[in-house]
């Protein structure tokens, strides 16, 4: 579903040259669950942006669902971005003014659906995410963790093939960030595809595979097979 060969993404000022990705590699096939480790600055947030065409890559190849993005003008990958793509933030990013019905919506709009096909899609969307009764709340009358729920919803009525989640759990408790993991689950046992950026080891584990980013290059896979976890050499995943 996602491929990237020797990615490069290089950051150039008057003085300065930084290497965010070096020869990056990358499968995820779909209907995994990934979740991207990394310390701060190893280029996570990078990676997840070139994978939801959010910024370019300054050389290499990126696949998404056989489809070449390198060769795509701006329109196309924006395109392809809103037909596939669902995000979601660290930041809720709800509109405080509006209910949750109406926060879930607004990307509906852009994309031109009628009225009667973004109230079925908002709708499935909260009762997917267990707040179909509190669609006329406004955000202030949530929690933290239903704020996020609410986020999630709104990147879920979309329906994308592909979810990108970034620190999904940051601003939140241990208590309301296993729920929303559990969330997460949910919506890849379903048959969406998700890659999330995590600090969290704990969450990185109920991942099916988590992948470390080190100074912009995959440094090892960890696959979760019946509670154990099994490192496995980057080169001989990617070749495999």
């Amino acid at each position: 579903m996602l491929t990237m060969k020797n990615i490069n993404k290089v950051f150039k000022t008057d003085l300065v040259e930084t290497h965010a990705l070096r020869d990056f590699n990358l499968e995820v096939k779909e209907g995994e669950f990934v979740a991207v480790t990394g310390p701060s600055g190893s280029g996570k947030t990078t990676f997840l942006n070139i994978a939801g065409l959010l910024e370019g890559f300054t050389n290499g190849e990126y696949h998404l669902d056989d489809v070449n993005i390198s060769n795509l003008s701006d329109n196309k990958a924006a395109a392809i971005r809103n037909e596939k793509i669902g995000f979601i933030f660290q930041g809720f990013n709800l509109i405080p003014d509006l209910n949750l019905a109406e926060n879930v919506e607004v990307p509906l709009r852009y994309r031109g659906f009628n009225a009667k096909e973004r109230q079925r899609r908002v709708k499935a969307a909260l009762e997917q995410v267990g707040l179909g009764a509190r669609m006329k709340h406004l955000p202030s009358q949530l929690s933290g963790g239903q704020q996020q729920r609410v986020a999630i919803a709104r990147a879920l009525a979309g329906e994308p093939r592909f979810l990108l989640a970034d620190e999904p759990t940051g601003n939140l408790d241990s208590l309301m960030a296993r729920q929303v993991m559990e969330l997460l689950e949910e919506i890849n046992k379903a048959g969406t595809t998700i890659i999330m950026v995590t600090h969290d080891p704990e969450l990185a584990r109920r991942a099916q595979r988590n992948i470390q980013i080190v100074d912009g290059q995959v440094c090892d896979f960890t696959l979760y097979q019946g509670g154990q976890s099994h490192l496995v050499d980057t080169a001989e995943k990617v070749a495999s």
